[in-house]
């Protein structure tokens, strides 16, 4: 097993207000208006509250539980899943994204204490993490502590050469793991990725397009941008220009070419494709209970309905979301 030698970050127990609506900000995700009922499966528990999802190329969906922590897994033939990783083995808090990468047999992870927000996790495990465990055996392999006195690690995206890159929704910045998968250390910090000043989180989704060069978004913002790459190495920072608004853009992952599948937590799976500085964006569904993460299976876009703002918003105490929670199947347009 490795550890990493880098120092924990924790998010304050008792965070400046400003900071302290950013982080909420980040995660209070809407439902639109209700829709056509797809193809869906119940997860187990009352308090899964799912943030992101992966899959695998035999069909399996693996689904990461924010308030309860965890990782389920959902069987290829969607009628058994069951916890993979139980809430807090190997000091994981709240799980936030994750991807499976089956070129090194591991499952990534976004792990973080955020107590700060009510939210406890299953342990007292400090600090915002990236670990991975193996995919055969579920034993943690790598465990980086996110360097700083604001983290928040919040997506991970992988290159072609094996790199791990996470996004930081507090600050604005892209770490990169490093060679011996000991510490994260920052790749690109630009003002351009900083959470906006009227409050919401920054940086969110993150994938890598054909082009070799990496996009993310910021959810509070609402924005998308290009990073350029060359040989692993930052370069310069471009905003996109959508064909519409963003509301609470969040998981992205990429499809084919320059197009990506994109959840925005207004309540929508969109279709991203980029032409030139301009970036085409097509509802594939709307009408989402608070969506959060997604994945493609073969034809099918899978996602996670988070439900968050029942868990972080003040104006929803006492309010149930809809139960149980739930990953559902949408239809992806022919490549």
């Amino acid at each position: 097993m490795q550890t990493s030698t880098a120092s924990h970050a924790t998010v304050p127990s008792s965070p400046p207000a400003a900071l302290r609506a950013g982080v909420v900000g980040a995660f209070m995700l809407f439902a639109g208006c209700a829709g056509a009922e797809p193809a869906s499966v119940a997860l187990p528990g009352d308090q899964a509250y799912p943030e992101n999802i992966t899959s695998t190329a035999d069909g399996a969906l693996y689904v990461s539980y924010f308030a309860q922590g965890g990782v389920v897994r959902i069987a290829p033939d969607r009628k058994h899943s069951a916890f993979w990783l139980k809430p807090g083995v190997a000091g994981t808090r709240s799980v936030l994204g994750l991807i499976a990468d089956e070129k090194t047999n591991l499952l990534w992870l976004c792990s973080n204490d955020m107590t700060a927000l009510g939210v406890p996790g299953p342990n007292a495990e400090p600090g915002s993490m990236l670990k991975a465990f193996d995919l055969k055996t579920a034993e943690l392999t790598v465990s980086a502590a996110l360097p700083g006195p604001q983290t928040l690690c919040n997506d991970i995206a992988i290159d072609s050469t094996g790199s791990v890159y996470v996004t930081n929704t507090l600050a604005p910045e892209i770490l990169k793991l490093s060679a011996d998968r000991k510490t994260l250390q920052v790749w690109k910090r630009d003002p351009m990725l900083a959470p906006p000043a009227s409050g919401g989180g920054g940086l969110d989704g993150i994938a890598f397009g054909a082009d070799g060069h990496l996009y993310v978004n910021t959810i509070g913002g609402g924005d998308l941008f290009r990073i350029d790459v060359n040989a692993g190495v930052a370069g310069a920072v471009t905003q996109l220009k959508p064909s519409r608004a963003l509301k609470n853009p969040d998981g992205l992952r990429w499809l084919s070419g320059n197009r990506f599948l994109m959840i925005e937590g207004g309540g929508s799976l969109d279709l991203v494709t980029v032409d030139g500085d301009s970036a085409r964006i097509e509802t594939l569904k709307d009408g989402l209970l608070g969506p959060t993460g997604v994945t493609r299976v073969q034809g099918s876009a899978w996602i996670s309905e988070g439900q968050l703002s029942y868990l972080l918003d003040p104006s929803m105490k006492g309010k149930k979301p809809s139960l149980p929670f739930r990953v559902l199947a949408v239809p992806v347009p022919k490549q």
